[in-house]
């Protein structure tokens, strides 16, 4: 059976807007948001979204753990986990691009309280990492001096943030596609680096090649010694991957705001491997060539005692220009790290309006936030979502910028919980599809070796959320507020889950009572009243820059 087929429509439960498209009358969503985002814009917050500061700083506290064939290993192995999981997004979210993306599915498909669960624990995830990208963008100004005044920058972001979200989407999306395209430039700035330094060109003339592979070595230790602590600095180099490959999840939620979502997302989340491959395999290991694993600056920066601590100058590829007697281009690295931590909040103050708003949508939060602006956008949502970047002015005072770092560790589990409840969804969604006779073959896009890659990535992601915090565990180093910061998003999920089964008496939904209609005739619709062909990525790049004009770009059935 085709998943496409008319009978199935009857049992859409939107009455109102299935009169509409037997009037004719097509819109955009079931809901107030509008479809204003295009393809380049998608596969640059794509790209955005899946490069952060962590590819170019933090990875320096990977490599020191792991050491370099280390940190390779564990960011391949954590990109195989989540290509698994955009696997299982990508057949979902290109089939059913909803508002909300992956948190109404999971409440649509598997059971209320699944997505009321994973709803605010995004929510609280993205909202909560907008002040911290703030405090870490004054970090990365004090690279070239340490009086500019902290509460100015952080006014000026909020603004910013504010001017780039309060508009329509598409103005959103505009920012974004600029910003993440910063951020692809000084990758290829860094990978460049990367090359011509290792073959000797560099004003040393030292072509150093892969020597930091054979000292200090490939694999460090950490925490213990000899084998143990080689495993132990792969577990270390892991764990710092979890928090820094990320991807499917921004994808699903602008599906709601895609044009020709069933084309435009599908070829977004399809081009994640290549990204996976190109930034986080390819970045891991660049860095692993350029800088040792126990190079003095490096570690010292990372125990807090060496100068540049927490700014630019903590990244590898700095430490590594800055030993090879190049000049200019730490200026430059770290002029583009700016424009990449400022994109990052922007994307986490996007996403966590319209979590907000998703969960508004089914009940979940007060029906107040349903209200949209004209242009489409959320304004409750983004109002209370605008409240947390005040968080940032925590950092004018030192001791309290440790609040908010502790804040944000608190939450840093969060992400591990999304992948895992969209894997969860998905064998939902694949095991309704079988037991209701759909032909998985009839879908905009079909996920490959499922369910069995679903399986995979979720026992894959539940051994690591439960594991990151085992070193509390060890003789001698329990501390109450280290499993605090490892577990207590893990236990504040199944609480939020339970409660509201409880207070709603909400029922796990059986496989042949999933409806996999929803807003599939909506979609459908929308996608039919496209008069033109859909638009390449490469063909609206040359319409950008003016050399094609006078070319109809998704024109639409009005």
């Amino acid at each position: 059976m085709s998943i496409h087929e008319p009978k199935k429509y009857d049992t859409y439960v939107d009455e109102s807007n299935s009169n509409d498209i037997q009037r004719g009358e097509v819109h955009d969503n079931a809901d107030d948001l509008q479809r204003h985002l295009g393809n380049r814009q998608i596969q640059l917050i794509a790209i955005g979204g899946s490069i952060g500061t962590a590819l170019f700083v933090s990875i320096g506290g990977a490599l020191n753990k792991g050491g370099p064939a280390g940190m390779l290993i564990a960011y391949t192995l954590y990109c195989c986990l989540i290509g698994l999981v955009n696997n299982c997004m990508a057949e979902m979210a290109t089939y059913m691009p909803v508002t909300g993306g992956f948190i109404r599915m999971a409440g649509h498909w598997v059971d209320e309280a699944f997505g009321f669960m994973v709803g605010w624990n995004f929510f609280f995830y993205e909202a909560l990492l907008i002040p911290f990208e703030i405090t870490a963008l004054n970090l990365v100004l004090t690279f070239w001096r340490d009086d500019i005044p902290v509460a100015a920058v952080c006014a000026g972001c909020i603004v910013l943030y504010a001017a780039c979200n309060i508009l329509a989407v598409k103005y959103y999306g505009e920012a974004e596609f600029w910003l993440s395209g910063g951020k692809v430039i000084l990758i290829l700035i860094l990978f460049s680096f990367t090359f011509v330094s290792m073959v000797g060109g560099n004003p040393q003339k030292d072509a150093y090649g892969f020597r930091h592979w054979k000292e200090p070595g490939p694999f460090a230790e950490y925490l213990s010694t000899g084998s143990l602590g080689r495993f132990e600095g792969f577990l270390g180099a892991l764990w710092a991957a979890s928090f820094c490959i990320v991807g499917p999840e921004y994808i699903s939620m602008v599906s709601g705001e895609a044009k020709r979502p069933r084309v435009y997302i599908k070829s977004a989340f399809k081009t994640v491997y290549i990204r996976f491959g190109l930034f986080f395999i390819l970045g891991a290991l660049c860095v692993g060539i350029v800088c040792a694993s126990n190079d003095p600056t490096l570690v010292a920066i990372l125990s807090g005692k060496g100068e540049g601590a927490g700014t630019g100058a903590a990244s590898p590829y700095v430490i590594a220009m800055k030993n090879l007697a190049i000049p200019v281009l730490p200026h430059v690295t770290n002029a583009l790290l700016v424009t990449s931590i400022f994109s990052a909040g922007n994307t986490y103050t996007y996403c966590a309006t319209r979590s907000l708003y998703s969960l508004a949508i089914e009940g979940r939060a007060p029906k107040l936030l349903r209200k949209c602006t004209r242009n489409g956008v959320p304004i409750y949502c983004f109002g209370i979502t605008m409240l947390f970047p005040l968080l940032s002015f925590l950092s004018v005072s030192s001791s309290s910028a440790k609040v908010l770092t502790w804040l944000v560790s608190l939450i840093t589990a969060g992400g591990l919980i999304d992948f895992i409840v969209m894997c969860a969804t998905y064998l939902a969604f694949y095991k309704a599809c079988k037991v209701q006779g759909i032909d998985r073959n009839t879908l905009p896009y079909t996920g490959y070796f499922q369910p069995y890659s679903a399986w995979i990535a979720l026992v894959g992601l539940i051994c690591i959320v439960f594991a990151y915090g085992y070193s509390v565990f060890l003789p001698g180093n329990w501390k109450i507020e280290d499993f605090l910061f490892s577990y207590l998003m893990v236990g504040a999920a199944p609480v939020l889950f339970f409660a509201w089964k409880l207070i709603k008496k909400t029922k796990w939904k059986r496989a042949d009572e999933v409806d996999l209609v929803w807003e599939a005739p909506l979609i459908d619709a929308y996608e039919a009243s496209f008069l033109t062909p859909p638009v390449g990525f490469w063909t609206e790049m040359v319409q950008l820059v003016g050399f094609k004009r006078n070319v109809p770009v998704d024109q639409r059935i009005v």
